[in-house]
């Protein structure tokens, strides 16, 4: 079980950081109880305001954690856009990708639980990974000089530079799709404890290297049928 950092320092309020303050005590809540695991007055009673100060920032508890799920999806696409702009080879870059998507979902379970949490029509939220962009946003660049985009269109950029002969008729995207899926499966079975493990079975991080590499290998040579 994580343990939480050190109390707010409830002084900062008065200088406008209360919005932050809510943010951080959803995510640590998140990680530490599960999405469920918390109320609204929860998360004012340990940043030390009254409840009714939380209207002030977010119209409810879904728009909280409308907003951990953003700040979540902004820090992952940084991560994945310092390895895409990384040193080494296109497929050594493409697998670095891999290792900070399971490194972010193991080291911010908070963030991550929240990403993929059921998202009410009416939360204040841009939408799904792949709909939003750093023009549409206003979230800085990632470092690197990555270049503009979100966690899928970093997804979508490395296979094409990995692999820039394409998949014969098989979009780009849906590939992007597939790797995003195999991804999230083995993290989350890794952080509810059922990947299995034992001798001579890979690990998280091995295991999605030969999975991503299978799925590629694999697109090169299909061809996706008529309907």
């Amino acid at each position: 079980m994580r343990h939480w950092r050190a109390p707010f320092d409830r002084q900062g309020y008065h200088h406008g950081n209360l919005k932050e303050a809510l943010i951080e005590a959803a995510q640590r809540f998140i990680a530490e109880r599960g999405l469920g695991g918390f109320t609204l007055a929860d998360a004012a009673k340990l940043v030390g305001v009254t409840p009714a100060a939380l209207y002030r920032h977010f119209r409810g508890r879904d728009a909280l954690v409308a907003e951990v799920a953003f700040r979540g999806y902004t820090q992952l696409a940084e991560r994945l856009g310092r390895a895409l702009a990384g040193e080494g080879t296109p497929l050594e870059r493409f697998t670095r990708m891999g290792e900070a998507y399971l490194a972010f979902a193991e080291q911010e379970p908070g963030f991550y639980a929240a990403m993929f949490s059921p998202r009410p029509a009416e939360a204040e939220t841009c939408g799904p990974p792949w709909a939003r962009g750093t023009k549409a946003t206003g979230v800085k660049e990632p470092e690197g000089g990555a270049g503009q985009g979100d966690a899928f269109s970093f997804l979508v950029r490395a296979l094409s530079e990995t692999f820039p002969d394409g998949f014969k008729d098989v979009d780009v995207r849906f590939i992007a799709i597939e790797v995003w899926a195999l991804s999230h499966g083995i993290a989350t079975l890794d952080a509810a404890g059922q990947l299995p493990k034992g001798p001579g079975l890979p690990d998280k991080y091995e295991l999605l290297r030969a999975g991503v590499l299978a799925l590629v290998h694999g697109a090169l040579q299909r061809k996706i049928p008529a309907v």
